[in-house]
């Protein structure tokens, strides 16, 4: 089973929780809360609700199934780093 890790996205239905059944959610991950007890096979994380366009519309603690987890791609990544080259011959 995969680790759940901060900055994770998740995209999360009726196989995570059944309040998930009828509508689904992604949910950027701040960090699974390893402190409470839940029966096994379920756990609970916390996490930014993202709307339409992945903006953070709410903060929500969520107990699911760790089986029904599905991890999405998250919305945008980091492009390659622009390289700064110095100009030679530079005085200071």
């Amino acid at each position: 089973m995969r680790k759940i890790k901060p900055g994770d996205v998740l995209h999360l239905t009726g196989d995570a929780s059944p309040q998930f059944a009828a509508t689904s959610i992604r949910l950027r991950v701040i960090r699974e809360l390893v402190d409470r007890h839940p029966p096994h096979g379920w756990t609970w994380i916390e996490g930014y609700q993202l709307g339409a366009r992945d903006q953070a519309v709410a903060k929500r603690e969520l107990f699911v199934l760790r089986e029904g987890l599905r991890w999405a791609t998250p919305p945008c990544s980091p492009g390659p780093r622009r390289q700064v080259h110095s100009r030679a011959g530079a005085t200071r």
